[in-house]
């Protein structure tokens, strides 16, 4: 299971993970504005916020060696924080988003509370 991976390669994958997300949001959504909706200067900030989240994941891979818990948590409540964002972006902005930005926004909520999830969890065990 998924938890049974070290804490390492869990800010190995959200560090991943949030330059996917950066690179999405500034290179690929931006440029594809009106098939998505999201405002581009609010693309950019998100992209922003996704690349801080990568280098403090990948400074947190490399360099941590013990009391990692509160570190993994922190990341995690860093992700809900970028969701919930999110989501009152998705709110505020909701007759500007088209269906793939609904649909793209919404997935990648879904996937990072997933991430969050799992985070979670594996700060709360004893190993």
């Amino acid at each position: 299971m998924i938890l049974n991976l070290s804490y390492k390669k869990f800010f190995l994958l959200d560090g991943i993970g949030a330059v996917v997300t950066a690179l999405m949001l500034a290179m690929v959504l931006s440029s594809l504005e009106p098939l998505f909706g999201m405002p581009r200067d609010i693309l950019y900030w998100l992209a922003a916020a996704a690349g801080c989240f990568a280098v403090y994941s990948f400074s947190c891979y490399l360099f941590l060696k013990e009391n990692w818990k509160p570190f993994l948590q922190v990341i995690a409540i860093a992700n809900s924080a970028y969701c919930a964002l999110t989501l009152i972006l998705i709110i505020i902005l909701w007759e500007n988003l088209t269906l793939l930005g609904m649909i793209y926004f919404i997935g990648e909520i879904l996937l990072v509370m997933t991430l969050v999830r799992l985070e979670w969890k594996k700060s709360l065990v004893t190993s």
